[in-house]
């Protein structure tokens, strides 16, 4: 490949997250204190010459977020979904291959060694504990030809459904296996796996949060309290006293 353009999927309601999405959109929850679209961004910078996010849930939120070197690709009235995020993207794209990746995988480690020595003519998938592509795999990655993505209409639709599923049957899907961290964000429960295995376990504290009380793995927000009398174990805390128990 000449040039590799990246593009972190961002759009997402999270509506299996809430309530931390009705205070947060999903992909500035932080793990380890880095909203979840920067890391997402790191993952992917080593590999590739420009980025771009796909906004629409908490858009306004994450435009004020992103660096200016980020290209936005605004959804206004509708989330497009994996395949037709790309769709819109297309004019951007313009000929050149993508690396691709959900804002909300807790997946730490660069890109850069899954995209080398790629052909830019197969579809390459990045698979979590797998060897085969099937509907649910878990993606910590991909990378998607130009002609793969030009054929892509900018429509409410997933990539599996419109891409990855014909390409399979016809021999141009190549896995990569990866059994490293990895955990999709999409519900409170994992959101606290997330954290507490970048953390080694211990609890994480956002800066500007204010904690008195003992903390027993969990995540404190920046804009949440815990006062002296408080004795939180495997807790999601915050704004002021928000507090989700995870069991």
């Amino acid at each position: 490949m000449d040039e590799l353009v990246g593009v972190v999927l961002a759009a997402g309601r999270g509506t299996r997250l809430r309530p931390l999405t009705r205070l947060r959109p999903k992909a500035l929850c932080p793990v380890g204190n880095v909203p979840l679209v920067d890391l997402a961004l790191d993952r992917v910078r080593p590999a590739v010459t420009e980025v771009a996010v796909n906004l629409h849930h908490g858009g306004r939120s994450l435009d004020a977020h992103l660096a200016d070197d980020v290209h936005r690709s605004v959804e206004k009235d509708r989330p497009l979904g994996t395949a037709g995020a790309l769709g819109r993207l297309r004019p951007w794209i313009d000929g050149r291959g993508v690396l691709v990746v959900n804002a909300d995988a807790w997946c730490p480690g660069s890109l850069a060694p899954f995209a080398e020595g790629w052909d830019g003519e197969r579809i390459r998938l990045l698979l979590a504990g797998e060897d085969e592509l099937h509907p649910t795999s878990r993606i910590a990655g991909a990378l998607m030809p130009w002609a793969d993505v030009a054929a892509i209409e900018p429509e409410p639709s997933g990539l599996y459904e419109v891409s990855w599923r014909a390409a399979r049957a016809a021999g141009r899907v190549e896995v990569v296996r990866h059994d490293g961290d990895f955990v999709d964000c999409g519900t409170p429960e994992q959101y606290l796996t997330a954290n507490l295995r970048a953390s080694g376990g211990v609890s994480v504290v956002e800066d500007g949060a204010r904690v008195k009380g003992t903390l027993d793995q969990c995540v404190v927000w920046s804009d949440a309290r815990v006062h002296a009398h408080e004795s939180l174990h495997r807790a999601i805390r915050l704004r002021g006293r928000i507090t989700v128990l995870v069991r």
